[in-house]
């Protein structure tokens, strides 16, 4: 049998608009982010997912509200599809880490690990990866919602590619997926990256 999951990104929070470093941290969305889950889970149902999983972060669990509104799925949460754990880091803007933690920063920007309190790339990549592995035994189709690094490294885990490999993926923008499928003689392959809804545009002022 072929099994699909689709892996998304939460909804924008104020955090993830001011580049401050939320980790761990249980920001809920703002009004933007749950205009975003609200458009995605419209094109998620489309998709007839047979379960929800989610991070138990509030970020993550409120963007797969939006979803089990639309399919009547109960979500399930796992603490395991986490966001990294940032340490010193969280509550902090990106400006301040560079200014405060040069070393940890410069690190962190050549792909390498921060060290200090924050957590490991391969410790990362192997929870939400056995997280993923797990939600993909509910159904054919699951959906998962979770966070930014917990997905690039989760799903990089999960097909088995090496940390040079994970830099070539741009940074999955809110709301976005990335679509995984499943079956006995090939394992999981990557389907699809960066999906959603196009970003929201200004609205020009009245002539």
């Amino acid at each position: 049998m072929t099994r699909r999951l689709l892996v998304w990104r939460h909804g924008n929070t104020d955090w993830n608009a001011g580049s401050r470093v939320q980790g761990q941290t249980d920001v809920p969305l703002n009004d933007l982010g749950r205009r975003q889950a609200a458009q995605a889970a419209e094109l998620l149902a489309a998709m007839r997912p047979d379960a929800i999983v989610s991070s138990d972060l509030r970020r993550a669990a409120d963007t797969a509200a939006a979803l089990a509104a639309l399919t009547g799925h109960a979500v399930t949460h796992d603490e395991r599809l986490r966001e990294r754990h940032f340490g010193a880091w969280q509550g902090l803007t990106m400006d301040e880490v560079a200014l405060a933690r040069p070393l940890e920063f410069a690190r962190w920007k050549a792909g390498e690990e921060v060290g200090g309190d924050v957590e490991d790339l391969d410790v990362l990549g192997k929870r939400v990866s056995d997280a993923l592995e797990d939600a993909a035994t509910l159904g054919a189709t699951v959906v998962v919602a979770t966070h930014g690094a917990a997905v690039r490294q989760g799903v990089a885990h999960l097909l088995g590619w090496p940390r040079e490999q994970i830099r070539t993926l741009r940074a999955l923008q809110n709301c976005h997926w990335v679509e995984l499928s499943h079956d006995e003689a090939r394992g999981w392959q990557l389907g699809a990256y960066n999906v959603g809804v196009f970003a929201e545009r200004p609205v020009p002022p009245p002539v």
